[in-house]
């Protein structure tokens, strides 16, 4: 049994910041790319499921003026940056009179993810910030039809590259608002919208974007901390895909069936047949990491496969292991 950590829980503060080199805020749909800039994200839809495109890199236009002034409230803070992890929220599309909406959505997303094992048992393992980033004006790009365009501080908007529910942000401002906190381990831009979104950039790693006022949105939230704190892999495919690469380092996908695992001692060969908290029992099923065939997964269909899943014992073991890690 893990042991417990000890509740820390420290007066809420509110860290005033002013940034004078971040872009100015603008609207997504005006950004330009560069030729051959383009970035892997992951598409989530509202039945869960889960996609990886490559689309073009979202670029801002250098910023005319300084960016508005931001201060950085704690969600929650237990301890030291140090031995914690610190989840960053940063706002797009809040204005002045709509910060009070922004840490309300992002309360209600630390509670949707701290519902979920293992954040549950160790919700106190982590640092929450909440980066108060005003926008010019309310809402996100092509919302609630394509065509509308807002003056936001991130440019953050959906249909991007095309597809309806991507919620593309320009990265690079996104971790510049974020690094204003006391400490950075996930970044996760919230668009000010009730519609279902999000974008996972984990070639560019530690940002996802979800939608702050969407009940479900937190959903890609936990499976982003899936890669970034527990190092493991997507477990769905792509059609028509084969592996042909060496074991993964990843501990939730092998190219061993059950047999070899077992014959081999390899990854989680000693969970084999066990019960596992997503549903059925551990075995190799084949398919993940974003390839249809050639490679296996632990299990059926965890929350690295399908939004809304829990995570199978490998996942959990993973991301038990590595908040202990760092909060001792």
């Amino acid at each position: 049994m893990p042991r417990p950590l000890r509740l820390a829980l420290l007066v809420p503060v509110v860290i005033p910041v002013v940034i004078a080199s971040l872009a100015t805020p603008t609207s997504a749909a005006a950004e330009p790319s560069p030729p051959g800039s383009t970035e892997r994200v992951e598409v989530f839809s509202p039945d869960g499921t889960i996609q990886q495109v490559e689309i073009p890199k979202r670029q801002v236009p250098p910023a005319p003026r300084a960016a508005p002034a931001a201060t950085v409230t704690a969600l929650q803070q237990t301890g030291p940056s140090s031995q914690r992890f610190d989840l960053v929220f940063v706002g797009d599309g809040y204005t002045s009179a709509e910060i009070a909406t922004f840490q309300a959505h992002a309360a209600s997303k630390w509670a949707e993810m701290t519902a979920v094992e293992p954040f549950s048992t160790y919700k106190n393992s982590f640092n929450v910030w909440m980066v108060n980033v005003v926008s010019s004006q309310s809402g996100v790009d092509n919302d609630p039809t394509q065509g509308v365009s807002r003056n936001t501080a991130l440019g953050m908007g959906f249909w991007c590259s095309g597809i309806e529910r991507l919620l593309c942000v320009n990265t690079a401002t996104a971790k510049s608002y974020a690094a204003l906190a006391p400490g950075v381990d996930q970044v996760v831009a919230l668009g000010n919208s009730t519609k279902y979104g999000g974008a996972g950039y984990g070639a560019g790693g530690g940002v996802a974007t979800a939608s702050g006022g969407n009940a479900s949105s937190g959903q890609v939230v936990v499976h982003e901390l899936g890669h970034s704190m527990g190092n493991l892999a997507d477990e769905y495919s792509t059609l028509n895909t084969t592996y042909n690469g060496g074991e993964p380092s990843a501990a939730n996908v092998s190219k061993y069936t059950a047999a070899q695992l077992t014959s081999g001692r390899r990854k989680w060969y000693q969970y084999l047949g066990q019960a596992t908290p997503d549903g059925g029992v551990i075995g190799a099923y084949q398919g993940g990491a974003d390839y249809a065939y050639g490679i296996y997964r632990p299990s059926e269909n965890s929350i690295m496969r399908t939004l809304g899943k829990k995570f199978n014992l490998i996942g959990l073991d993973a991301m038990t292991k590595a908040i202990l890690a760092k909060t001792g």
